[in-house]
């Protein structure tokens, strides 16, 4: 069993020292606009690219997490693969993650209880390099106060066996779900908008037939739409931006959106 995973893209998609990072996501956090309140989330997706693109956009969703903060003990976080071509679902064997805000310990336990699921397998090359796990763990180390993680990457799966891992895991109060994905890819500033509205009101709808297209993590939302545990929670929108929005250039941006599930 490998020990601990390593941070892979700190200094690229993010600070790699801890108090400048400390001092980004708190201004992000500062930043970000109040949202409603509500009921304690279950859910939340969030974009997962660099925070000077993407991190105003998944502040906003993890800011609703601070009333539940002491509560929420395992976060059960999936994500696209990116780095190597995946079929099914891939765990890995480490005992911890590692980020530049220390370490969050592997529930191995909730890992175990998947890893023989269909579509599940054990695969450390699917996660050594992944940056669309990685990014969320700082914001997860700022909003909450002790946590255990199990971390799936998703590659080309089906919604019904992704769907039947949430369920597998998705507990109580003590559990929050999480699913990374960024929307629309390289559009122009306008299409990219017209787009992401069209996937937002599908995700709005509880719609499990997402594609690449419309969002990188396509399958891991999917999944979450076809759970079902989820089927009778009440999905928003947080925040919806794209790159234009964050870092200024229009012609070719990269779609953004935050959604909570409770």
């Amino acid at each position: 069993m490998l020990s601990i995973r390593h941070a892979a893209v700190a200094g690229l998609f993010y600070p790699d020292q801890p108090e400048p990072l400390r001092r980004e996501l708190a201004d992000l956090f500062a930043a970000s606009e109040a949202v409603s309140e509500g009921p304690a989330p279950k859910a939340l997706i969030v974009p997962h690219a660099g925070y000077i693109y993407s991190g105003p956009v998944a502040a906003r969703a993890y800011r609703l997490l601070a009333p539940v903060r002491e509560k929420i003990k395992r976060v059960v976080l999936l994500g696209p693969a990116h780095r190597v071509w995946l079929e099914g679902m891939a765990v890995p064997s480490a005992a911890a993650f590692a980020t530049p805000l220390g370490r969050v310990e592997l529930d191995r336990e909730s890992i175990d209880q998947i890893a023989d699921m269909p579509g599940v397998g054990v695969s450390d090359v699917a996660h050594d390099r992944e940056h669309s796990l990685e990014v969320q763990l700082p914001f997860l180390q700022m909003m909450l106060d002790d946590f255990c993680l199990v971390p799936v990457a998703v590659g080309d799966c089906p919604a019904g066996q992704v769907g039947a891992v949430i369920d597998t895991l998705w507990g109580g109060a003590e559990t929050l779900i999480v699913v990374s994905s960024d929307l629309s890819h390289f559009l122009d500033y306008e299409h990219a908008r017209e787009t992401d509205a069209r996937t937002r009101d599908k995700i709005l709808q509880h719609c499990d037939r997402l594609d690449g297209r419309e969002a990188c993590g396509a399958h891991a939302i999917n999944g979450l739409m076809h759970s079902v545990a989820a089927r009778d929670l009440t999905v928003e929108v947080v925040d919806l931006r794209n790159s234009g929005d964050t870092a200024g250039d229009h012609r070719r941006v990269v779609g953004y959106g935050s959604f909570v599930l409770r």
